[in-house]
């Protein structure tokens, strides 16, 4: 059996059909999964939710030419979304990533984020980690913008107070 009868067939909730597809394709799944997370635990988790995602969607496969594409898109959102939720609640993980001039100097700054307040440490996040505008962080904590002026202001200093008791780094 050709692989578009295959295609054809799982489209039509054939599960063996369906099966033996994700056998085909499952090489191409996980390595697209591991080129985005890096990881092969998660690679390897990232094709069973699409094998479970692509079955109960494979019904809107208009083109059964293009499933092979329509699962790597898949894919790729499902990387793209994982991607998002562990950079939004990663916190002093982040830091280590974003240190680039020494590994000291990341866990310095990894440190210092820690003695934080949860609140503090979400602000920092917000701001220079994924780049929220104060404005929009105004709106997103219900608070005017003045207030996250100072209270970033605030955290910032604290930060730098942080890090020149431990000799550390002192740009911040």
């Amino acid at each position: 059996m050709d692989e578009l009868d295959l295609i054809k067939r799982a489209i039509k909730h054939d599960e063996q059909a369906f099966l033996e597809l994700i056998l085909l394709y499952k090489n191409t799944l996980y390595r697209t999964a591991y080129a985005f997370l890096k990881n092969e635990h998660d690679a390897i988790e990232a094709v069973q939710e699409i094998t479970v995602r692509a079955y109960q969607k494979i019904h809107t496969v208009k083109e059964p030419t293009y499933l092979k594409t329509w699962l790597i898109r898949v894919m790729v959102n499902y990387c793209q979304d994982q991607l998002q939720l562990k950079k939004r609640y990663t916190s002093n993980e982040m830091v280590a990533e974003m240190q680039s001039h020494s590994n000291f100097a990341a866990i310095e700054m990894e440190e210092a984020l820690g003695k934080l307040t949860l609140a503090e440490q979400k602000l920092i996040h917000m701001m220079y980690f994924q780049d929220v505008k104060i404005k929009d962080i105004a709106v997103i904590e219900r608070i005017p913008e003045g207030t996250v002026k100072s209270r970033l202001h605030k955290t910032l200093q604290t930060l730098r107070n942080l890090l020149s008791e431990n000799g550390g780094i002192d740009h911040v």
